[in-house]
C-alpha cells in the first residue's frame, strides 16, 4: 500500500501505533544500551518521531515533562542547522535554546529514505532525550539547590553537531564528558542515545519502504489532523468560561533581573504569546479562593479561557523569575499544559502536535514560567512542573468538577547524592500520593504529574553506589481523607557509606496537596537528615549538605490530597 488516495479509519489506526512503535522501540534500546542505572533501571529517558517540518507525529509513552517539550528541541536544532542531512545527529541540553533543564540531553537524527549517507531524500526526524546523573556544576548531579545563576548548573551546549553520515564526533562527546564527575557514563550514555536514534531512523526508513515517500507523509498529516478533531470535539463538552487559579512554590528569593541573551520564541512558534508581568503586589491573587501567598512562597497563577473548540491559558500574574533554580523555561511550561490539556480533553487521542492546536498559551517573558538567561532552571524541570499542572487542574475543577482529582503529591521528592572521589552520582525521584479523582481513590506510592519513571531498586542502587538502602516503604496515614482517598505517600532511607554531598529539591513540605469538592487535604512532605550518632536534623523543602559515612537521609513524600467528603 503506497500512495493511495486517503486513509480509512483501520488503515490511520495502523499508521499511528506503527510510528509509536518506532518510538518505543528507541527507548527499549536506549535503555539497553546505557551505563548509568538512571537510564537503566529508572527509565528516566524518552522518545518521539516527526516530521520533515520538525513536527511531533508519534511519541512513546515515556516522560510527560521530556516529550511535551521535546518539539523545542527539535526546532532549535533547525533553527541552528536549517534542515538537516540525512544522518546527522544534533546535541543540546541549553535551557534558553530548546533544552529544559541542563541534565536532561536531548540528540535529534535526520532521517533519509535509502541510506544515512547525506543527500537522501529527509523523511523526517527521530529525537531522544536522557537524564544524565551528572553534568558538572556545583554541586553532584548538576541541581544544587543554592544556584543564583545557570552557570552554577553544569555544561551548557547549545545545539551542536554530535555525530553525521561519517559516524559519532568524539571530540563533542569528549567535551561533555569532561564537564562531569563521571565521564564514562556520560560516554555510555550518549552512545546508546546515538544508537537509539540508529535503531529509530532504520524503522522509520522501513515504513517509507512500505508505504513510499509520499505516503509516509501523507500519513503523518492524517494522524495530526485526526488528533485535532478528536480534541475539538472533546473541547466543546467543556462550558465556556473564564476560571482562575493561584499555587504557590516554596523557595525565598529574590527577583533575578534577565538579560539581554534571552530571545523571544520563533514567530509562528505553537502557542506563543508573550502577556505582560504581574504588577506588584497581583500575584498570588485567586477568584477561586484557592492558594493565598504567604512569605517565602513564589505565586503561579493561571486564568484559563474556553471559547468553544478553543481554549487559552494565560499565566499572567505569575512571579517574576527569581535567583534561585525553580525557574521554568517556556518549553517545560508548554509541557505541562499539554499534559493537562491532554489529560481534561481525550486522553486516548494519538499524542503529537495535533493535539495542541486548540491550545494556546501566554506565558510572562521572565517569569518563573517563562524564565530568561541567566535564570537558574534545575528544579523547574522536576519540580515547578508539577505546580503548573496543580494550578492548572485548579482552573478546570471550576468548570469540570467531576472531571478533575484532587492533588497529587505536586513534586518529584529530587535526591541526588554524590561525590568527586569517589566519582559517583545517584539521582532519583520518589513517588507519592496521587489525589483521590470522582470516580476511585488515589493509588499510593506512584509518580504522578510530569513524572514517569520507575524507582531504583535496592539491590541495583546498592551495586552501582556506596548507598545502602535502611527503609522503603508507605507512609502510612498521609493521604488526605475523602469519599475517593488521596493516596499515601512513601518513605525512602538512605545512608551512604563513604562522605559525600546530599542535594533535595522537593516541594509541598509546607503546605500539603488541596483536596477538591470537599476532600481532605494531604500530609506534607518531610526531608530528614539522621546522624551517626542518631541525632536529627529537619531539614527545609530544598538545600544543599555534606554527609559523612553513616549518615542517613530521609525522605518522607506527600500523601495526596482526597476527593468528595468523607
Amino acid at each position: 500500500m503506497t500512495d493511495g488516495p486517503g486513509m480509512d479509519a483501520v488503515e490511520l489506526e495502523v499508521v499511528r501505533h506503527a510510528l509509536a512503535g518506532v518510538a518505543e522501540e528507541m527507548g527499549a534500546a536506549l535503555r539497553r544500551a546505557a551505563y548509568s542505572p538512571n537510564i537503566k533501571e529508572r527509565v528516566d529517558c524518552s522518545a518521539a518521531v516527526f516530521d520533515p517540518d520538525g513536527r511531533m507525529v508519534a511519541q512513546a509513552e515515556h516522560i510527560p515533562v521530556h516529550l511535551g517539550s521535546m518539539p523545542a528541541s527539535v526546532a532549535a536544532a533547525l533553527d541552528a542547522f536549517g534542515p538537516l542531512a540525512p544522518g546527522d545527529q544534533v546535541a543540546l541540553n541549553d535551557p534558553y535554546r530548546g533544552g529544559t533543564h541542563l541534565p536532561d540531553l536531548t540528540v535529534v537524527a535526520a532521517v533519509g529514505d535509502d541510506t544515512d549517507a547525506a543527500g537522501g531524500h529527509l523523511l523526517g526526524y527521530v529525537a531522544n532525550r536522557a537524564h544524565h546523573a551528572d553534568v558538572g556544576g556545583a554541586a553532584p548531579g548538576s541541581m544544587p539547590a543554592d544556584a543564583v545563576d545557570v552557570a552554577m548548573e553544569g555544561v551548557r551546549v547549545p545545539p551542536v553537531r554530535i555525530g553525521d553520515a561519517a559516524g559519532m564526533r568524539d571530540d563533542v562527546l569528549e567535551l561533555i564528558a569532561a564537564n562531569s564527575r563521571t565521564p564514562a557514563e556520560r560516554r555510555g550514555d550518549l552512545r546508546a542515545q546515538l544508537a537509539a536514534n540508529h535503531v529509530g531512523a532504520r524503522r522509520l526508513r522501513e515504513l517509507a519502504a512500505a508505504r513510499g515517500s509520499r505516503g509516509l507523509a501523507r500519513a503523518m498529516a492524517e494522524v495530526r489532523a485526526y488528533s485535532d478533531r478528536r480534541v475539538r470535539a472533546a473541547v466543546r463538552e467543556i462550558p465556556d468560561g473564564t476560571y482562575t487559579f493561584t499555587d504557590v512554590l516554596e523557595v525565598d528569593a529574590p527577583p533575578l533581573t534577565r538579560t539581554s541573551e534571552s530571545r523571544a520564541a520563533p514567530e509562528g512558534e505553537a502557542g506563543t504569546s508573550e502577556s505582560r508581568a504581574a504588577p506588584e503586589g497581583e500575584a498570588g491573587t485567586s477568584e477561586s479562593g484557592e492558594g493565598e501567598v504567604g512569605p517565602g512562597e513564589v505565586p503561579i497563577r493561571v486564568e484559563v479561557t474556553v471559547a468553544g473548540d478553543r481554549v487559552t491559558a494565560d499565566f499572567a500574574g505569575s512571579a517574576l523569575q527569581v535567583a534561585a533554580p525553580i525557574n521554568a523555561v517556556r518549553a517545560v511550561t508548554l509541557s505541562s499544559a499539554y499534559f493537562v490539556f491532554r489529560m481534561l480533553t481525550d486522553p486516548d487521542a494519538p499524542p503529537n502536535d495535533g493535539c495542541y492546536d486548540a491550545l494556546e498559551v501566554r506565558t510572562p517573558a521572565g517569569s518563573v514560567v517563562d524564565a530568561a538567561f541567566p535564570a537558574p532552571v534545575a528544579a523547574g524541570n522536576v519540580e515547578t512542573s508539577q505546580r503548573i499542572v496543580d494550578v492548572l487542574l485548579g482552573a478546570f475543577a471550576q468548570a469540570v468538577a467531576d472531571g478533575v482529582p484532587a492533588a497529587s503529591q505536586g513534586t518529584m521528592n529530587n535526591l541526588l547524592l554524590g561525590a568527586a572521589s569517589p566519582g559517583f552520582s545517584y539521582y532519583e525521584t520518589l513517588g507519592g500520593g496521587e489525589g483521590g479523582t470522582p470516580f476511585r481513590a488515589g493509588m499510593h506510592g506512584v509518580h504522578t504529574g510530569m513524572t514517569n519513571t520507575k524507582n531504583t531498586p535496592a539491590e541495583a542502587m546498592e551495586l552501582a553506589y556506596p548507598l545502602r538502602v535502611r527503609c522503603y516503604e508507605l507512609r502510612q496515614g498521609s493521604g488526605g481523607v475523602g469519599a475517593h482517598p488521596g493516596g499515601e505517600g512513601l518513605v525512602r532511607e538512605v545512608e551512604v557509606t563513604t562522605d559525600a554531598t546530599l542535594t533535595l529539591q522537593t516541594e509541598r513540605r509546607a503546605r500539603g496537596p488541596w483536596g477538591l469538592a470537599g476532600g481532605d487535604d494531604g500530609a506534607p512532605g518531610r526531608n530528614t537528615i539522621v546522624r551517626a550518632d542518631g541525632s536529627e536534623e529537619q531539614l527545609p523543602a530544598k538545600g544543599t549538605w555534606t554527609l559523612h559515612a553513616g549518615d542517613r537521609v530521609r525522605v518522607e513524600t506527600p500523601g495526596a490530597g482526597g476527593w468528595g467528603p468523607a
